[in-house]
């Protein structure tokens, strides 16, 4: 297992790297995107931190768009976890709150009385401007939803059982109120500890990567 991950991790390391200041013109409408985060390193490259695609159609730009961008937690995972981050090491009582999905039009209506708007605006604006001085990402340009899903899950299962990818002590990731995320290092829970890749799905994954 830690022997692919390195290969994955070389691999990545070899890839064009994206962040924020680039815009999105130039990446790809379908694939899978690869996050890394300053401050974490594994396999003497920067850490894989997180895996992710989409799975609508010309979907990707869009996916990462609401992820550095837009201020709303409804719409991406990945802000939500980084917002719980800061309110449970801060300790906030509104934890429970931000927790709540407001998406719907019932939710709203329902949640309205619990929600400051004006505090979550806070929130999402200190969400964003960390991952966008933090985070970058390599791609891959993967047309096909089926293989764009097997080859997130199977990139995920093989990071998150290595241990040799452990979170730095400083990474904000272990304040999460969530133990998957503290243990995994990896800013998800969904396909943790899944199948691994294989050698031959390596060699596919290489064909796939925007250098």
């Amino acid at each position: 297992m830690s022997e692919l991950c390195e290969e994955i991790h070389h691999l990545m390391s070899a890839g064009k790297r994206f962040d924020f200041s680039m815009g999105y013109s130039n990446i790809p409408m379908n694939g899978i995107y690869i996050m890394f985060e300053k401050g974490e390193t594994a396999h003497g490259e920067d850490r894989i931190v997180r895996i992710g695609t989409h799975t609508g159609d010309n979907q990707l730009r869009s996916r990462i768009y609401q992820h550095f961008e837009n201020k709303n937690k409804n719409r991406s995972i990945f802000r939500k976890n980084i917002g719980r981050c800061f309110l449970n090491k801060e300790q906030s009582k509104y934890l429970p709150v931000w927790e709540l999905d407001t998406t719907s039009r019932s939710n709203k209506e329902k949640f309205q009385v619990l929600v400051d708007r004006t505090f979550e605006d806070s929130i999402e604006a200190r969400i964003s401007k960390y991952i966008q001085s933090n985070l970058s990402f390599c791609l891959l340009d993967v047309p096909s939803k089926e293989e764009r899903l097997h080859f997130e899950a199977r990139i995920i299962g093989t990071v998150s059982g290595c241990d040799d990818c452990s979170p730095s002590p400083d990474w904000l990731g272990k304040f999460s109120p969530i133990e998957k995320i503290q243990k995994s290092g990896l800013w998800q829970v969904m396909e943790l500890y899944t199948k691994p890749i294989n050698a031959d799905e390596l060699a596919r994954i290489e064909k796939f990567l925007v250098r």
